[in-house]
């Protein structure tokens, strides 16, 4: 099953053998990610460009939406890669809603009718931005929110959903992983 856009895009931070690795380090890095997505009406991903003031933009946005999901999340610890650098609840909620921007729909007749849907933004930047702020807000409007967990493996800093009631872990490479530093710490 497809994880939600809001999700996704609070998984752009991993973790890796190497560390902490920010698919929104570049605007190169966040251009390959949007083109990957389907934020239609909102954007054509295919002819996105990024520039440097566009991924500071999304990446403050996604420092938002992990704050989001850090509150979906509580009482239990939050991940890791940025709990220190996540803006408080009412800031990252604010900037969520100030990003977030509704469609225009309206009904077209060409042979047969039609719905076309716009967003009320302009730019690519904001609709962008307006496509990944309405996704979260759908996204903890819904019921998912109350299943998500934050991945417990060792370096792991990925938020799931968990999807069946022994899921413990956001990915079988997690789960083992866990297994094996357990083991180690039994045998030493």
């Amino acid at each position: 099953m497809d994880d939600p856009l809001a999700l996704r895009l609070a998984s752009t931070i991993r973790a890796t053998r190497a560390g902490l690795t920010d698919a929104f380090a570049t605007p190169e890095g966040l251009t390959a990610w949007v083109r990957d997505q389907d934020l239609s009406p909102y954007l054509d991903a295919s002819r996105f460009t990024a520039d440097e003031p566009v991924r500071a933009e999304i990446a403050e946005l996604r420092q938002a939406v992990r704050a989001l999901f850090a509150r979906a999340v509580a009482p239990s610890p939050l991940s890791s890669a940025d709990a220190p650098n996540l803006p408080p609840f009412p800031e990252a909620l604010a900037r969520v809603n100030a990003a977030a921007a509704p469609l225009v729909r309206t009904l077209e007749w060409h042979d047969t009718w039609q719905e076309d849907a716009r967003p009320t933004v302009d730019g690519d930047a904001a609709r962008l931005a307006a496509a990944l702020a309405n996704a979260a807000v759908d996204f903890f409007a819904g019921p998912l929110p109350a299943l998500v967990q934050v991945c417990p493996a060792p370096r792991c800093v990925l938020y799931f959903i968990k999807r069946h009631p022994q899921q413990e872990w956001c990915s079988t490479r997690c789960g083992n992983r866990a297994r094996a530093a357990r083991h180690y710490r039994r045998q030493t």
